[in-house]
């Protein structure tokens, strides 16, 4: 049997549960550890007990389709009698799961055009939840295109996110039109720039027209509740911490060198050129790394061994410290397993997880693509380092949620290995400014008062 029932929940959580409810569509800006997982499911529970909705559906990222959110609904009294159906998998396996007699069908975000086309005007599903919401934030894209024909059938709808605006309030666009067809920022993304952004010369760059912040935040206040895990949670402390290495001389001219002209010759005696700003910037950061690919088949080449002799100083200066390290790259990750051979890989297998949090793991290497979402790992350490920096603020701060959370009992420290003088730098300013943006955004939303 269970050990929660609803009076185990917070009352923070019942009131966004009767907010979800009376407002019928509506967005959970939630930080992580908040419960953001139980409190949709009270509601979906609650929904479905007074006959408000009969067939539910949750678009989530893959591993949290597949692994959190029925198990979750067993861990409570007044959620353990929902039926799941997990539409993920091939798509023999999607229509299988839809055709079962379920209250609540769970698909990853990848499918969503898939489950769109499947039932054209005939969409079944009088709930959706959408986990993770920002991965819907591009107005261009399929899912989001997909989503939006068939909102119309929906009564209620909500969005979960700690994260609704990783690269700036152009985001939050796509994600309002989902919960109320473009009432409060327009009905086109066109409108919506125009009204609140200024452009750069190609029309590429959006810069927030000075009081457009605040109207912004007033136009969508009272569709969107935002809750901060620090007002609400005891959460360990966090310390970030940058250690700077010093390239060569000469391997930083070679990089100045490929930066101003395109084009280089390494060590090895191989041209790697690159042919937009894009793929620039890209070699740049696996040059600040210390290996750049030479071609197309996953080949790459050594440009200096600073980041790993940083690592093995961090290592050497904590010593019985479990270390979860962030990569970028292939090459990172294998250049890391050379140099450190007894470091674990983050993969598929649960043992993995389970022996990182009995602390049988003193290195554990992650991708923060496939340790964003739905993980716990607090147990394990309390030391995360960024052997690669990344350009997103959602996979930064879900990738330093999976320590610092409920349940950590030590302060946790955040230590970025950064490149001087090279475009790591750059990544660290742009996250600065797209986290003050947030930032300010979730502080706009919150409820007056203290839930």
């Amino acid at each position: 049997m269970p050990v929660l029932s609803r009076l185990d929940l917070h009352d923070y959580q019942n009131k966004s549960v009767d907010f979800i409810i009376n407002q019928t569509r509506a967005g959970l800006f939630l930080g992580l550890g908040l419960g953001k997982t139980i409190i949709s499911l009270t509601t979906i529970a609650d929904l479905i007990n007074a006959c408000l909705a009969t067939r539910v559906l949750i678009i989530a990222p893959l591993r949290v389709a597949n692994s959190v959110w029925a198990q979750e609904a067993k861990q409570w009294e007044h959620t353990k009698h929902l039926n799941f159906s997990i539409c993920t998998g091939n798509e023999r396996q999607r229509l299988a799961g839809l055709m079962k007699d379920s209250d609540v069908f769970v698909i990853n975000r990848e499918n969503v055009q898939w489950l769109v086309k499947h039932y054209k005007d005939k969409w079944p599903f009088d709930c959706v939840v959408v986990d993770e919401s920002s991965s819907f934030k591009s107005a261009s894209s399929g899912r989001f295109k997909a989503l939006k024909k068939v909102m119309h059938h929906t009564r209620y709808l909500w969005l979960l996110t700690g994260t609704p605006s990783p690269n700036g309030l152009i985001d939050l666009w796509s994600q309002m039109y989902l919960i109320d067809y473009g009432e409060s920022l327009g009905r086109t993304i066109t409108n919506y720039r125009s009204r609140f952004f200024d452009t750069d010369y190609f029309g590429r760059k959006y810069n927030l027209r000075d009081g457009s912040e605040a109207k912004i935040h007033a136009l969508i206040d009272d569709k969107i509740m935002s809750l901060a895990a620090e007002d609400y949670l005891d959460m360990p402390d966090r310390i970030d911490i940058i250690v700077r290495v010093d390239l060569p001389t000469a391997v930083l001219k070679k990089y100045r060198e490929f930066e101003r002209n395109l084009i280089v010759e390494l060590v090895t005696g191989e041209d790697i050129e690159a042919e937009t700003a894009a793929v620039l910037a890209n070699k740049l950061l696996q040059w600040s790394n210390g290996a750049m690919y030479t071609d197309k088949l996953g080949n790459w080449a050594e440009t200096h061994r600073e980041k790993l002799d940083a690592l093995e100083d961090i290592i050497d200066d904590n010593p019985g410290e479990n270390i979860l390290v962030a990569y970028n790259y292939k090459s990172d990750l294998e250049r890391i397993k050379i140099k450190f051979p007894k470091a674990r890989v983050l993969d598929k297998n649960p043992q993995t997880i389970q022996d990182w949090n009995a602390g049988k793991i003193p290195l554990l290497l992650a991708h923060p693509q496939s340790a964003g979402h739905g993980l716990n790992l607090q147990h394990g350490g309390a030391t995360i380092v960024w052997f690669g920096l990344n350009w997103s603020l959602e996979l930064d701060q879900q990738f330093n949620g999976r320590l610092h959370r409920q349940g950590q009992e030590r302060p946790v420290r955040v230590i970025r290995i950064v490149a001087a003088g090279c475009l790591d730098e750059r990544v660290l300013q742009v996250l600065a400014i797209k986290d003050a943006v947030q930032s300010n955004l979730l502080a706009a939303l919150k409820p007056t008062g203290v839930l």
